[in-house]
């Protein structure tokens, strides 16, 4: 039987909430018995990676920099590192994430004698440019999304399909041929910046 999804404001009236009325216990058997979370707990931050498309929301909208971002352009992986330990439980995070990998879970119990057994890390492999060869700054599943949820039109009339693979450097090279083709640019069109200089190399 498939499990039936309720909405958060049906959670909060189902949830038994002690009637204070009847008097509750002074203590509870909590570490030996689990405890009861409310539904709007917000516990320890979580990133499904089958949701993730490593767009980085979430770590533009952390205030308290649990998240970040990590690049390594040489394999051309992004990664989006989730650390507990720093954060605030304010869920700005999952406010932000487009896709809903991004969620606060009801664990609590975050007690561990090394940090970084709390650190989760989602890769992402990123998008090669098809004029130079580099990565660009998207990933796979970006792209993906974006072709997902932006109509046709959109992309074909603003060329946004050829724009999304090509690095940055290149997508700049492109708009100034495409101004200076349309008389929208002042001095020389050819004189445009070396195509990725590298380490002084023209």
């Amino acid at each position: 039987m498939e499990d039936v999804k309720i909405s958060y404001t049906e959670s909060l009236i189902s949830w038994k909430r002690p009637d204070l009325r009847v008097g509750v216990p002074v203590t509870v058997k909590y570490p030996l018995v689990p405890t009861e979370k409310p539904p709007e707990y917000r516990g320890k931050p979580h990133i499904d990676p089958n949701v993730c498309i490593g767009c980085g929301a979430c770590v533009r909208a952390c205030p308290a920099d649990a998240l970040t971002a990590e690049w390594d352009l040489e394999n051309g992986l992004k990664s989006i590192v989730s650390n507990p330990a720093r954060c605030i439980r304010c869920g700005r995070c999952e406010e932000a994430c487009p896709t809903g990998a991004m969620k606060l879970t009801l664990e609590f119990e975050l007690a561990t004698p090394n940090k970084e057994d709390l650190v989760e890390v989602v890769e992402h492999h990123l998008t090669k440019c098809k004029k130079c060869g580099d990565y660009t700054e998207f990933t796979e599943r970006q792209v993906e999304k974006a072709f997902q949820i932006l109509p046709k039109e959109i992309v074909d009339a603003n060329a946004l399909g050829e724009k999304m693979q090509l690095c940055r450097e290149c997508r700049m090279e492109e708009s100034v041929k495409i101004l200076a083709a349309q008389g929208r640019i002042i001095g020389d069109p050819l004189l445009l910046p070396p195509q990725h200089a590298k380490g002084g190399e023209k």
